[in-house]
């Protein structure tokens, strides 16, 4: 086995580490949600956000592993971050650096590792974005650039960390992460030929929910909504509060068709979440949508535009439905 050299810039780098302030904090949905997204789309057993301190490599986020770390001497990362490619061992077994290496040998039996550096904002590289299988096998050109991809959208993440790109309230990303990762995401989906539809959600009567009921309560709302989209929507979507009471979804991988089920799934979740409640107000929304073809150029964006347009227009047509029932049916 051969240990994993020392950068140069160790220090500095260490220093980069550091500045990020993630070492030793809990899982994030995040970087679970780019994890989750890595196993799906190479189908791995393993997949993993790794920071490569000066005695360990730690996991951001794991998929498919027990450890929250590992010593750096025998880590496969460690070796990553001293380049800029993606790099792939086939098989650990028939490798001079790895053959007897306690995680090849021993659990989780490394067969086939694939990772792609991380950079942080001032381009040290921290640590990596890794797949792991128990049997050998190899990446395509596409597939090192669909990882590299993925690599980006934890560098954001990451970045977003010191830009305050996640929403207090909720938990969610806001406005400017979301559309970070949107970009990043319909990219993978151009490059892999998959569609991927966009979701714009406003909530209904919500003025009059803060107006009568107080901020506190308008701020349970929201809290709610969100809460019920991340159950409802696939863990690799990307979930996020535009502002105000505009949330959206990005859905990967799916077209116009695959989005009917979770639409009504959340809308059993909220007429359940009304009847079962008992609350002053009741959970109501409108959504807009709109799907994205793989040779679409439009930006992310033209696509929220588009699907608030959308948005909108259900919203308005609630509403004269709303009217119209009141004409039928005048109360006194």
């Amino acid at each position: 086995m051969k240990e994993p050299p020392i950068p140069e810039n160790e220090a500095d780098r260490l220093e980069s580490v550091r500045s990020l302030n993630v070492l030793d904090t809990p899982p994030e949905e995040r970087f679970d949600r780019v994890t989750r997204l890595a196993r799906r789309l190479f189908t791995v057993p393993i997949a993993l956000v790794t920071i490569v301190d000066s005695a360990r490599q730690w996991f951001k986020s794991r998929q498919g592993l027990e450890p929250a770390e590992t010593s750096r001497e025998v880590s496969f990362c460690g070796h990553t971050i001293l380049d800029t490619e993606v790099m792939v061992v086939p098989d650990a077994t028939a490798d001079e650096r790895f053959h007897d290496n306690p995680l090849v040998v021993g659990d989780p039996a490394i067969r086939f590792y694939a990772g792609c550096p991380l950079s942080a904002p001032d381009g040290s590289k921290v640590g990596t974005i890794c797949l792991i299988d128990r049997t050998p096998r190899t990446l395509t050109d596409d597939d090192k650039a669909l990882l590299e991809d993925l690599g980006q959208m934890v560098e954001q993440e990451l970045a977003a960390i010191q830009l305050a790109t996640v929403d207090e309230l909720t938990g969610l990303s806001n406005r400017r992460g979301f559309r970070a990762m949107a970009e990043h995401a319909l990219a993978m989906c151009k490059r892999c030929g998959r569609q991927a539809s966009l979701l714009f959600f406003d909530l209904d009567h919500f003025k009059e929910i803060n107006d009568t009921h107080g901020h506190a309560e308008g701020d349970r709302a929201l809290m709610e909504m969100a809460d019920i989209l991340l159950r409802t929507f696939r863990n690799s979507d990307v979930v996020a509060r535009l502002g105000g009471d505009e949330f959206c979804v990005l859905l990967t991988g799916a077209a116009d068709d695959d989005i009917e089920c979770p639409l009504e799934r959340l809308r059993m979740t909220v007429d359940a979440r009304n009847a079962r409640t008992g609350s002053r107000w009741n959970l109501a929304y409108s959504v807009g949508r709109v799907t994205v073809d793989p040779g679409d150029d439009a930006s992310v964006d033209d696509l929220l535009q588009e699907a608030d347009r959308y948005m909108y227009e259900a919203k308005r047509r609630k509403r004269e439905r709303a009217e119209a029932v009141e004409e039928t049916n005048p109360s006194g």
